[in-house]
């Protein structure tokens, strides 16, 4: 009898264990969605109970490390316990780099996090990759690093939960959908929010919101908030007392705080990519980058222990003590940014939800100090000031405006000011996407050469490259062919263009069959070769184009049709493919891609003879198998 849970040989190099599951199982989730959302509330289970072990053992290293009582935050301290603490994120540098310098050896292949997987790859992750990068997260902030544990919960519970789409065989589309939700059961864990964890799945790792995804995703993020709740007290919980009642002009007063954010949050993201750049620019060895940076972070700890970890305790200490002096404030503002460009830039792994959420309310803080000065008569509330400049800022930085709107309402329980929290998240955003373009997981793989700005599904553009549209049975002749000879072999009707190859079999050029004929020819014209014919000597495809690019070079070109060369250099022919075949399969793929979005039933991928569009040159056969 087939056991449900068993481990596995490795059957694939990227997901090397898994589940065995039953084919009766397997088959029911794939059918029905509310098997998916079933199996979305069993991930999302698992996924509150490793959060809340994660949290767990990040405090744990903490008291360790920096002699804290059990409940006390690490970034809440005025001082820290011991000079000797003061050189932990040195040492947690050095464990990083030690492990780096493994992976580098054992495991060289580059890590996707859940949006690049649900971009490109339809959801697929590795889950050992997500342990690594999990491992790594909680190093980085268990030493002290100014990170936080948020990346590596989605990370881990993300490939937890493409890992078992991937043993079920499910769908690209479900495979994605279930990957937000790991990721939504994370986040909702993290921060006892329900909702916001669910539009954290929808906005940032599915890339969009249907009815379709709407059960699993609600319902892995709520069994995530309820398990971690029985496992403990919460780990992200903001305590924000009563806001109080919002003034009209509060709203006005407080949107140009949101471009204010924006702005700060730009130059976090380019601090970051500032510091790699310096680092490189030293030519020190790459292991030795975080240990340096583990020391400057020791050196700003020094200053102020505030800036250490993610900032919860200080959040909390911020948001307590409104108003606060508007010069210490200001000097950790510049203080934590600088921790946490240091940290990411140097080679520490965390994310920065947490960290921007602390540093919009220290903005927001001195914004409404600012305010006050310049009108005292229409003083702005500091505390909503914080939680407007904490939504503001971790739009910015991290995306989905619903999100963080939906962690002011079940962080306040306050609705009047979500309107105010909605209205500063839209203009953070859509300043950051004018002025920027990405957040700072999509610009981090911009800076990789990766062109997404969001998790919706580009991947399958990718996959449909020019060597699986392109025909094969392309008939060839020698450029010093004559042109009475080609008539000969060409007559008008029988095909539209012929390739033509040099001496050394590389690619020559195009000639299209109906010029050939335009004029009849004397005898000296007839003994002419095809060379003078040629159109398109330097326009070839390669196999590896996908299909928006091939697009673009039919543009470029004007030609209906291109050559497909093996490379630029060698140019050697592997077949031909039309701009009209190009096109028709582009739009299925597109009109499936549309359907998958709306949650419709997929339909049989076309059956069409590849290249189709291109008539068949005379005297040649279709190759079996030349099916995209």
């Amino acid at each position: 009898m087939r056991k449900l849970f068993a481990i596995r040989l490795p059957s694939e190099a990227v997901h090397p264990v898994g589940l065995v599951v039953p084919d009766r199982l397997r088959a029911l989730v794939r059918a029905s969605e509310l098997s998916v959302a079933i199996l979305a509330a069993v991930i999302g289970a698992i996924g509150g109970a490793l959060v809340t072990g994660m949290s767990a053992l990040a405090e744990f290293l903490h008291v360790r490390l920096f002699g804290l009582n059990w409940g006390d935050r690490l970034s809440a301290l005025e001082r820290l316990p011991y000079e000797p603490a003061v050189f932990v994120p040195v040492a947690g540098g050095i464990i990083l780099a030690a492990i780096a310098y493994a992976l580098t050896r054992w495991h060289p292949r580059r890590i996707v996090d859940p949006i690049e997987a649900n971009a490109l790859q339809g959801g697929q992750m590795s889950f050992r990759d997500s342990v690594i990068v999990a491992g790594q997260t909680l190093i980085s902030n268990g030493f002290g690093a100014s990170v936080g544990l948020e990346a590596g919960y989605t990370q881990l519970v993300a490939g937890l939960a493409s890992r078992v789409g991937l043993d079920f065989r499910l769908r690209r589309r479900d495979l994605r959908v279930l990957v937000g939700c790991g990721a939504a059961a994370a986040i909702g864990a993290a921060f006892d929010a329900p909702l916001t964890g669910a539009f954290y799945g929808f906005e940032l790792i599915i890339g969009s919101y249907t009815a379709a995804t709407l059960a699993p995703v609600v319902t892995a993020s709520i069994a995530a908030v309820l398990v971690a709740r029985g496992l403990g007290d919460g780990n992200y919980i903001i305590d924000v007392s009563a806001v109080g009642a919002l003034r009209q002009i509060d709203l006005l007063g407080l949107l140009p705080l949101a471009l204010i954010c924006a702005a700060i949050a730009i130059a976090i993201m380019r601090g970051v990519t500032l510091v790699e750049t310096a680092f490189r620019w030293t030519r020190l060895p790459r292991f030795l980058h975080p240990p340096i940076g583990g020391l400057m972070l020791a050196g700003l700890a020094y200053l102020n222990p505030h800036v250490l970890s993610a900032g919860h305790g200080a959040l909390s200490l911020t948001l307590a003590e409104l108003p606060a002096p508007v010069v210490p404030i200001l000097i950790l503002i510049v203080l934590k940014v600088i921790a946490s460009s240091v940290a990411l830039g140097s080679g520490f792994r965390g994310g920065l939800f947490f960290a921007s959420l602390f540093l919009g309310a220290l903005i927001g803080n001195v914004y409404a100090a600012g305010l006050s000065a310049i009108l005292p008569a229409e003083a702005a509330n500091p505390l909503v000031a914080a939680v407007v400049g904490m939504s503001a800022t971790a739009v910015a930085i991290v995306g989905g405006p619903l999100t963080m709107a939906f962690l002011a309402l079940e962080t306040t329980d306050d609705f009047p000011l979500t309107l105010a929290v909605v209205g500063a998240a839209v203009i953070s955003a859509l300043a950051v996407r004018e002025l920027f373009g990405y957040s700072f997981a999509t610009w981090r793989m911009h800076i990789r050469g990766e062109t997404i700005r969001s998790a919706h599904d580009v991947g399958w553009i990718r996959a449909l490259t020019v060597g699986r549209l392109m025909r094969r049975d392309v008939r060839t002749i020698r450029s010093d062919t004559k042109l009475n000879v080609f008539r000969r072999d060409f007559p008008l009707g029988s095909t539209q263009r012929v390739v033509v190859i040099d001496d050394s079999d590389r690619y020559a050029g195009i000639v299209l069959v109906p010029e050939a004929h335009v004029h009849e020819l004397d005898a000296e014209a007839a003994q002419r070769s095809v060379v003078e014919l040629l159109r398109y000597k330097a326009d070839m495809l390669t196999p590896a184009m996908n299909v928006k690019e091939a697009m673009a070079l039919f543009d470029e070109s004007e030609s209906e049709a291109l050559a497909v060369v093996d490379g630029r250099e060698t140019r050697k022919i592997l077949g031909l493919l039309s701009e009209a075949h190009a096109l028709r399969r582009y739009s299925e793929e597109l009109d499936q891609a549309r359907r998958d979005l709306i949650g419709e039933a997929r339909e049989a991928p076309s059956r069409g003879r590849a290249g189709q569009g291109v008539p068949r040159q005379a005297g040649t056969k279709a190759t079996p198998g030349a099916t995209p």
